[in-house]
């Protein structure tokens, strides 16, 4: 029954999975990573779901990409290195003692499995949510800052974007990642560690349909396939 089905504020109730993503956080806070504690897994979960839900997608959907942004993480706890691949198999026997419907479970290990730019693929309207929420994550609230150096290109990119947002079009189906970054790091940075990523947002957007824009500071740095292919029909009918 609809009543019955775990929830994202189960899933965020469960002490094995908090103890997990505290854990994560805490390793990465050792080996000098961005914050991925509750404020990460928060915001990814918070925008995985919008996401879907602007685009009209249904509620249990929408509800599944919320408990895989919350979770995506938890590989962490063991390793940094293919983590994705490491948290969708510890989230498997987890979520099915909570109760979850073996269908469901698959989807959201799915999606967090394949979440890693290094290794992972689109494999479901969940995933696509969970990869653009999870790479637009990008704001100084990320930088620790009692460790902070500006030396270290992640720190510096961060602290440098005081403002960031994703827009989403249900009706020209465009995604838009837009931030403002000062003068402490440069797009050029941005990119550096940034590039596969937004490659990835590309082809996570193009699944759901949409278009995926990429602003900083105003301006569309980004040009998909899908303008190419359109701009080359235009040329072809001159």
């Amino acid at each position: 029954m609809e009543g019955s089905r775990i929830t994202v504020q189960d899933v965020k109730r469960s002490e094995k999975l908090a103890a997990l993503i505290e854990a994560a956080n805490r390793m990465l806070e050792v080996i000098g990573y961005t914050e991925h504690g509750p404020r990460h897994v928060g915001f990814v979960s918070h925008t995985a779901s919008s996401i879907l839900e602007q685009l009209h997608y249904p509620q249990r959907m929408c509800e599944l990409a919320a408990i895989a942004g919350w979770v995506h993480d938890v590989g962490n706890a063991v390793n940094r290195v293919n983590h994705g691949i490491t948290g969708g198999a510890m989230l498997f026997p987890l979520l099915l003692e909570m109760g979850m419907p073996v269908e469901e479970v698959v989807t959201i290990v799915g999606a967090v499995g394949n979440h890693e730019e290094q290794n992972g693929k689109v494999v479901s309207a969940v995933s696509a949510a969970l990869i653009i929420a999870d790479k637009s994550d990008a704001h100084r609230t990320r930088v620790r800052r009692s460790a902070y150096n500006p030396e270290d290109i992640h720190d510096r990119v961060n602290f440098a974007i005081a403002e960031n947002a994703v827009e989403v079009d249900p009706v020209r189906r465009i995604i838009r990642f837009a931030l403002s970054m000062d003068e402490s790091s440069s797009v050029m940075d941005f990119m550096e560690i940034y590039l596969s990523r937004m490659q990835m947002c590309e082809e996570a957007a193009q699944f759901l349909g949409c278009r995926f824009e990429l602003v900083v500071n105003g301006v569309t740095v980004n040009r998909t396939r899908r303008d190419a292919l359109r701009e080359g029909r235009r040329e072809d009918r001159a």
